[in-house]
């Protein structure tokens, strides 16, 4: 990784007129933002569909695509919609909130009528990808018409209990029975990849890498932990034995308590890791560079005991560890990896980090609260790393600096990045992150706007209020674009 820099901006966080970030017309129109600002890098979040809470953390499908993300302004030049029907859609009160509440209830009917319109049996590019992805779509196009046969229930509810244990003969009942819903959840996919392939090609010739993020769990909610009971911590029943999170920490006093189900390693190294092999196989097809979300758990994960209302009275069990880094990196010897190393951390993730050789994150939010020793202060950073001026578990620099920050806090990053409120506490910051030894750089969009906390893309162990914080037209301006290139330029991190 050559020194570099980028923003940091959900799909979801684009303009547009119906609701949510599309891939459409503002999705080029920040591509085109990012050369003007002399970026290299677009950072996403995950891009998976999502469920209860709307975290893209927590998805249907390990490799299916989001819904909303296919923009409805290309449907209608394919003439899979009329101008008259798109412009009836409800975008909601709030241009800068996404409702997940109108999405929900409207944009399925719409991408319904547009499955009207289409004849898969005449459409070769669609039988095509059809047959290119079966090994995750047919599941996860079963999955998402028995959801909405049985009321839109996770699997571990649904009445009949053949199809819930996943058993051959009720899988080959009901993918005859719902053969039109599966048909349009394989349209729903194929039309985001297409779209999302439009968009790749044109970063491509504009010279923008895009940067994916890959949870490392599964939802419990999902395609994969219904149908890949093998690789997982499960009773006889498919019943999780132990679920995901992470001990009371910086952000909660009592913890995170994810309720993902938790890998059995063991049975996943008998196949050489195939599981994750594939999802990287995926994710490095979608994307030039990918961000392995809590790292520290390939070293030992935190388990809790199914049924615990909290995270607090967990264990930590020992990871996969090298035996599994080596066999990525064996597989995707080109593939460059990010790992998130944040959180609670012990001289043996620190090693497996180090081992792996991936670049480890750097978050300035998290800079000045332990005297110059910290790791993540500027002048420590290793060149192999990713600088952050916060990450989408953060609030934003303004938000931190105004309100989160103690005094002892501000006053040390004061002195520190030398910040005024002449130049912006923000601009400081970025100044700082810019200047790091760190070879890449990842603003957040909100950080280059000054926006306050109400901006924060999510407030971890919240419920409801996340993922929602969206641009409006006219904010990225061609003065914010020069302004950010002459400081990427000052700290020789343009584009090459």
């Amino acid at each position: 990784m050559k020194r570099s820099s980028g923003i940091l901006l959900p799909v979801f966080s684009l303009p547009s007129s119906y609701g949510i970030g599309t891939f459409g017309k503002e999705a080029y129109n920040f591509i085109d933002f990012l050369v003007a600002a002399e970026q290299e890098y677009w950072q996403m979040l995950p891009v998976g569909p999502t469920g209860f809470g709307d975290s893209p953390y927590q998805s249907f499908s390990a490799y299916a695509g989001n819904p909303y993300f296919i923009d409805l302004e290309l449907m209608a030049e394919d003439g899979l919609l009329s101008r008259e029907e798109i412009e009836l859609v409800p975008q909601g009160e709030d241009p800068i909130q996404v409702n997940y509440g109108i999405l929900y209830h409207q944009r399925r009917s719409l991408l319904r009528k547009g499955f009207s319109r289409f004849d898969p049996q005449y459409d070769v590019a669609f039988d095509y990808f059809c047959k290119a992805n079966a090994d995750w779509l047919n599941d996860y196009a079963l999955y998402m018409s028995l959801k909405q046969h049985f009321d839109m229930k996770p699997w571990q509810d649904w009445e009949d209990a053949g199809i819930r244990l996943y058993r051959r003969e009720s899988v080959e009942k009901f993918s005859e029975f719902l053969q039109k819903d599966i048909l349009f959840h394989c349209f729903i996919q194929f039309l985001f990849f297409s779209q999302w392939n439009g968009l790749r090609s044109y970063a491509k010739q504009k010279g923008i890498k895009f940067i994916g993020d890959i949870p490392i769990y599964l939802s419990m909610d999902s395609a994969d932990a219904w149908a890949s009971s093998e690789i997982l911590q499960y009773d006889k029943e498919r019943r999780p034995l132990k679920v995901g999170g992470v001990p009371p920490d910086y952000f909660s006093e009592t913890g995170q308590l994810w309720g993902n189900p938790l890998y059995d390693w063991d049975e996943m190294k008998k196949d050489g890791y195939s599981f994750w092999i594939r999802r990287l196989a995926a994710s490095s097809e979608m994307f030039d560079a990918v961000r392995l979300d809590h790292f520290r758990g390939f070293e030992s994960y935190w388990s809790v005991p199914f049924g615990e209302a909290t995270a607090v009275k967990g264990e930590w069990m020992p990871g996969p560890g090298m035996d599994f880094i080596g066999r990525i990196k064996e597989k995707f010897p080109k593939l460059c990896i990010i790992a998130e190393d944040l959180g609670c951390l012990t001289p043996e993730v620190h090693e497996l980090v180090r081992a792996a050789g991936f670049p480890g994150m750097n978050v300035l939010q998290f800079a000045f609260g332990s005297g110059n020793r910290c790791s993540h202060l500027p002048h420590r950073h290793d060149i192999n790393s990713v600088v952050y001026t916060g990450t989408h578990d953060n609030t934003t620099v303004r938000g931190w600096f105004e309100d989160k920050a103690q005094e002892e806090e501000r006053i040390y990053a004061k002195k520190y990045l030398g910040l005024s409120s002449e130049e912006g506490w923000n601009w400081g910051f970025i100044r700082g992150a810019m200047g790091s030894p760190a070879d890449l750089c990842i603003v957040q969009m909100q950080d280059y706007l000054d926006l306050p906390d109400f901006a924060r893309t999510n407030t971890p162990g919240a419920l409801g209020g996340n993922w929602m914080w969206r641009l409006v037209p006219g904010q990225l301006t061609d003065g914010l674009a020069g302004k950010i290139a002459e400081m990427t330029r000052l700290y020789d991190r343009e584009r090459l």
